[in-house]
């Protein structure tokens, strides 16, 4: 079942957190977990926060104050886990 999506944008507005976690990894997270990404640089986190600010309406990016927690672990899977083909 798909849920309606609405075209209005969310008032109180999208904020894209950029910052480190604990290993030093590059992340840009949203406030309500809907993306996260790992990046290679500070440049990189940066470009992709505002490239995403574009598309939603109000959003703005804030630099992290404390390390961020990685929704999606980096560590090495262990021997009873599989990765998938493909990500999303």
């Amino acid at each position: 079942m798909i849920s309606a999506i609405s075209a209005e944008p969310d008032p109180a507005g999208s904020i894209l957190f950029v910052g480190r976690d604990a290993a030093g990894h590059w992340l840009v997270q949203g406030c309500k977990g809907q993306l996260e990404g790992r990046f290679i640089s500070h440049t990189a986190a940066w470009a992709f926060a505002r490239a995403e600010c574009r598309g939603l309406p109000g959003a703005r990016i804030v630099a992290a104050l404390r390390p961020l927690i990685p929704a999606v672990s980096f560590e090495p899977l262990r021997p009873d886990e599989c990765a998938i083909d493909r990500a999303a």
